[in-house]
């Protein structure tokens, strides 16, 4: 893995140590409080970024495009403002819930981003047919 492809990697990784470890400590301790911070880590934080991983590394025309890291840092930042801020959230600490939505709405940015990368990357490549190129009744080249 190379580029955002290798950065995404290493972020799922981070994200799945630490929501491990938090659900650990709720199946320890009884206390579940944070329940959705653990979801949010391991849904929003290693799944998506996994995914993310492994379609740069599938596609690596994308992973070369100049929007590319721009998705990976405004995943990032937004991503792990989104926990952390929501992990003290319910904590107990109200006054964080502007900031929760403030990079909510980043979150969703960023899987904007990626919904213009990776359809830009799918899409089907129009060739025009040579003029001398025939087809049979089928549609197929001869």
């Amino acid at each position: 893995m190379q580029g955002v492809a290798r950065n995404f990697f290493l972020l799922a990784i981070i994200y799945a140590i630490c929501g491990l470890m938090l659900g650990l400590f709720m199946g320890i301790s009884g206390d579940h409080t944070e329940m959705p911070a653990h979801a949010h880590i391991m849904v929003a934080g290693w799944l998506m970024s996994a995914v993310f991983a492994f379609f740069y590394h599938l596609f690596p025309a994308a992973r070369m495009s100049r929007l590319a890291p721009v998705h990976f840092w405004l995943t990032a930042v937004a991503g792990i403002g989104l926990v952390v801020s929501l992990f003290f959230l319910l904590a107990g600490n109200g006054s964080l819930e502007p900031l929760v939505g403030i990079f909510s709405i980043g979150f969703f940015l960023a899987m904007l981003l990626f919904a213009w990368i990776a359809i830009r990357a799918i899409r089907p490549v129009e060739t025009k047919a040579s003029p001398f190129e025939t087809t049979d009744a089928t549609g197929v080249a001869r």
